[in-house]
């Protein structure tokens, strides 16, 4: 039996896994994709928010500010892309102003610091490229970008690292209390057995708490859809520009990235389920709307539209703690925005429950935290130069776009967490992030795929299960057409 089950493997169930594995006890991670961060965690703004949004005294306003702290600790530590390039939020009418107040206040309240109201001079001085119709500004400069899908991947390799069992394509389909204690879990990989149950499941997790409890709250999954425009637009802002919030949430953003490239959305639309298409429809809307905070923004150099999906909760806070009827089932549920922010701080409420239960077991004296990824065209030519001498696949360039070579992606098919899939590989290193979109280097990655894990080009998905690259018709169908 395993002293802890958690229950998906986005950011929310990542930052658990690596606060668990600091301690002695046996943690196994259930994710139900072929691969971490796959569903909201690789499809957001990958914006760290200062923290003035949510009410004071709520959950949200405690864990984002703490969230944010910590989060700023642990992309150091395990060397992920981060840049505190603070944020600012537009008043687009004079009528906005006194809600630039609001939020100073939530944001005092909360425990923001350095906050400012600016003039529309001060603003226009910062950002030369916004609306003239700009009348001010909320100025936060604790804000701070990221690569989620890294950020999550650097937590769950260090658990792994250190005890926690991750197991992949492993998706619970029915969980049940035990008479002497603990949960059964039902999932595609067999039985899995626990004494804590953590369910992290993102816009599932009123599906999965149901399975135990009747749930006192309703997730309503929420697509937001996305431009992302090439690196000749990221710089034409230097920080991220949000605009009044509404009842929708944040609103449509304007932000660069840490890769460098310009970042643009989203929207927000009510849908059924992991629905991440794009519409003609909602990206009209962002890029409208986007263009009353950044009218210079040229769409023309847009080189990928996505959609993610949030799991917004009808309680207008974060769903955390044991559900009632259910010792020892946590929720880590409605995990919208600020989600990402909050994550350290809420895996920290986990380990404060089980301590409150008596449960929480010594600290690993052989811990072994931290950790480095080589990102070859960031090096000075003589580290370059040392390296293919050691290893002279990074002397291969396979990612045009991106420079990025086979020493790297040959890494990202070898670490604690190995990718599997061509996606996979590209959240790892970057390769097919560029202007083309693997377009030049996609049948190279499907090559090194194949090779490395020893399966056939055919068996090389991706990203989700299904989505194999190549197919081939049997003999019989030949025969068909012929």
């Amino acid at each position: 039996m395993y002293d802890v089950a958690i229950i998906g493997c986005g950011v929310i169930g990542a930052a658990t896994a690596y606060a668990l594995s600091r301690y002695e006890n046996k943690v196994v991670i259930l994710e139900a994709e072929n691969d971490v961060a796959d569903c909201t965690t690789k499809a957001n703004s990958a914006i760290l928010h200062a923290g003035y949004d949510p009410a004071p005294g709520t959950k949200m306003a405690r864990l984002n500010v703490r969230g944010v702290e910590l989060a700023k600790e642990i992309c150091a530590k395990l060397d992920v892309p981060y840049k505190q390039c603070g944020s600012l939020v537009l008043a687009l009418s004079e009528s906005e102003l006194p809600h630039l107040q609001h939020l100073y206040e939530n944001g005092t309240a909360n425990g923001v610091p350095d906050m400012k109201i600016l003039t529309k001079e001060e603003t226009l001085a910062m950002e030369p490229n916004l609306s003239e119709n700009v009348c001010g500004a909320l100025w936060a400069p604790s804000a701070a970008i990221v690569s989620p899908w890294e950020y999550a991947l650097a937590m769950t390799e260090v658990a792994v690292r250190n005890g926690v069992e991750l197991r992949r394509s492993c998706r619970v389909e029915d969980a049940e209390a035990m008479a002497d204690g603990g949960y059964r879990l039902t999932t595609t990989q067999g039985t899995v057995e626990a004494r804590y149950v953590i369910n992290a499941a993102g816009i599932w997790a009123e599906k999965v708490h149901c399975m135990v409890e009747p749930a006192s709250f309703h997730i309503t999954p929420t697509r937001g859809e996305y431009y992302l425009l090439d690196k000749s637009e990221g710089t034409r802002v230097n920080h991220v520009i949000f605009q009044c919030p509404n009842e929708l949430g944040k609103g449509v953003l304007v932000s660069p990235t840490v890769h460098g490239n310009l970042i643009v959305g989203p929207d927000a639309v009510p849908v059924h389920g992991d629905d991440t298409s794009c519409t003609s429809k909602g990206l009209e809307f962002v890029k409208a709307t986007a263009q009353r905070s950044v009218p210079s923004i040229n769409f023309g150099e847009s080189i990928r539209n996505f959609a993610g999906v949030r799991a917004n909760v009808d309680t207008g806070d974060f769903v955390i703690g044991e559900a009632e009827g259910a010792p020892g089932f946590i929720d880590l549920a409605g995990m919208k925005s600020p989600g990402l922010s909050s994550a350290p701080a809420v895996a920290k409420e986990v380990v404060r429950i089980l301590e409150g239960h008596g449960d929480l077991p010594a600290v690993k004296t052989d811990y072994r935290d931290g950790r480095t990824r080589v990102r070859f065209k960031e090096l000075p030519p003589e580290e370059k130069a040392k390296l293919i001498a050691r290893n002279p696949a990074y002397g291969r360039v396979i990612c045009r776009c991106e420079t990025i070579t086979e020493g790297e992606i040959l890494a990202a098919l070898h670490s604690e967490v190995p990718a599997t899939t061509i996606d996979g590989v590209k959240r790892r290193c970057n390769a097919g992030m560029g202007r083309c979109q693997g377009g030049f280097c996609g049948p190279r990655v499907l090559e090194l795929i194949s090779k490395t894990l020893g399966i056939s080009p055919l068996d090389v998905l991706q990203d989700k299960a299904g989505t194999n690259v190549l197919l081939c018709e049997t003999k019989q169908e030949e025969n068909h057409h012929d």
